[in-house]
């Protein structure tokens, strides 16, 4: 973490299921660099829902045409975040759309990937939705793609740590 900023992973996925895959990998990395790259489907990975692409608004016809080859996106990452642990708001989803992604791909990660939520103090927890709400309405043109859900997500930690910080100084914790 840098300056108390973590790097935050968010992915995309073509449906909610075990049958699904990640088509979109954001991150926002904790000095600032952020990475976002379109997942070319492997051929095998066929699982499509409609509702999930209506929420990322991300078609196959698109990720066909400007989607990257999986092995290249893996290194890519792999090289951006090095050896850091980054961090996921949805870390149960997450972790195993990652972990699909890099076995089809036959490479090891360089990185590891944990729960926001160890790194979130009680105080963050209680207040999390209602920044993240505020931020999202200061925001309406942000759309829900993996980068800036990653930034989003990254700057709802920064202020809810602030917020807390200010709290614990005001009551003497």
């Amino acid at each position: 973490m840098n300056n108390g900023r973590p790097s935050i992973v968010d992915i995309e996925a073509s449906g909610f299921g075990a049958d699904s895959y990640p088509i979109e990998i954001g991150v926002a990395r904790d000095d600032g660099a952020l990475f976002c790259r379109l997942i070319k489907p492997y051929p095998e990975w066929t699982h499509w829902d409609q509702h999930a692409q209506t929420l990322h608004g991300i078609s196959r016809q698109h990720l066909s045409e400007y989607g990257e080859d999986p092995r290249t996106v893996c290194q890519q990452l792999n090289q951006f975040l090095g050896e850091r642990t980054a961090y996921s708001d949805g870390w149960v989803v997450d972790k195993p759309w990652l972990t699909k992604l890099y076995a089809a791909a036959n490479v090891n990660m360089s990185f590891q990937l944990s729960a926001l939520e160890y790194l979130l103090s009680e105080a963050q927890m209680q207040r999390w939705h209602e920044v993240k709400r505020a931020m999202l309405d200061q925001d309406q043109d942000l759309r829900h793609r993996a980068s800036a859900d990653a930034q989003l997500i990254q700057s709802t930690f920064m202020k809810t740590a602030e917020k807390a910080a200010v709290l614990k100084n005001e009551t003497g914790e």
